[in-house]
């Protein structure tokens, strides 16, 4: 669903507010354990006069990957190209990419595990040897060609790294693991964004919107965006407390950041499936979303707030669950 308010998935809007993005790993706020690595292993490579190895960045979307590509081509003092799993669909799309590539350059893959099998075979030899080999001619006449590429640093990104193969996992030298942010941490993320839109807002609101933002910055400044706007019209356009609430309130996202989609899913497994166990097929079809989506962007966050359990029968509600929807439990109706 691309209207909703507090999904995970990079919206159009996003790539609008540029400025909103740290442009070094000083300003960066959050993921401290893989900053502070990253950190180490840039000043290495630079030392060395050499490219930083092939980084994979993975975890729930809207958590900073894209950002932090940029990042690292900003610390290398390099240029960034972008490309996406999907828009690499044939050798052609692969070699055209690759050969835009300088020296030292930073080549970022988002969704990298939607890139074909076929495809992933020739990014071996390029990550591993910088070489890509096509073949060029109709069949009985084709032949192979070699280019050699100057060595650059892949970064790649997915919200599924249980979907990458080992080949490819294997060829990745650092490899990072995007936690959930803290309160306290999208609490500062929020004041930085407050900043950067010249729209104040005070500390207590800050963090009741922090609160409220999945543990997921990108969230959290969309959020900001649209309260921003009730501030506009209904107040003074300083964001406080009262007008947080409000406005939260208004776009349906509760106290744990849950919204009607996260309700639909909890409620289908009470209601429809007495609670789990019930498997991802069954569940999908029941609230009419996409499978993948359920996986890599309601069912993360469900999972890290203890309100969904996965079990080797399904997906199962928890006690919690039906105390933040407060519905009974049916064992305890007699």
């Amino acid at each position: 669903m691309d209207d909703r308010i507090v999904t995970g998935e990079e919206l159009e809007e996003d790539t609008t507010e540029l400025s909103l993005r740290p442009s070094n790993l000083n300003e960066y706020i959050g993921q401290s354990e893989v900053k502070e690595n990253l950190d180490i292993f840039i000043k290495a490579a630079k030392i060395r006069e050499e490219s930083l190895d092939h980084v994979l960045l993975y975890g729930p979307p809207g958590l900073g990957k894209t950002t932090l590509a940029s990042i690292i081509a900003h610390e290398l003092g390099s240029n960034i190209k972008t490309s996406s799993g999907p828009a690499i669909e044939k050798s052609g799309d692969l070699a055209a990419v690759l050969s835009t590539l300088e020296k030292g350059d930073v080549l970022f893959i988002d969704e990298i595990h939607r890139i074909p099998r076929v495809i992933e075979e020739m990014l071996y030899s390029a990550m591993e040897d910088f070489s890509l080999d096509i073949v060029v001619g109709n069949e009985g006449s084709s032949r192979s060609i070699k280019i050699d590429l100057p060595h650059f640093t892949l970064v790649g990104a997915t919200t599924r790294a249980g979907d990458l193969t080992g080949p490819m996992r294997d060829r990745f030298g650092i490899v990072s693991k995007l936690q959930y942010y803290t309160i306290e941490e999208l609490k500062d993320i929020v004041k930085r964004t407050s900043k950067v839109l010249e729209c104040p807002i005070e500390d207590d609101a800050a963090l009741e919107l922090a609160t409220r933002s999945r543990g997921t910055p990108r969230i959290a400044n969309r959020l900001f965006k649209r309260i921003r706007d009730y501030a506009l019209v209904l107040g003074s356009g300083h964001i406080d407390l009262a007008i947080t609430k409000i406005a939260l309130d208004k776009l349906k996202v509760d106290s744990l950041g849950l919204d009607d989609t996260d309700y639909n899913l909890l409620k289908a497994i009470i209601e429809k499936f007495n609670g789990g166990p019930v498997g991802i097929e069954a569940l999908a079809s029941s609230i009419g979303e996409e499978q993948t989506t359920i996986e890599d962007v309601y069912e993360p966050y469900l999972l890290q707030t203890g309100l969904l359990k996965r079990t080797t029968r399904g997906r199962m509600v928890t006690d919690k669950a039906y105390d933040h929807l407060r519905i009974p439990r049916k064992d305890t109706l007699f």
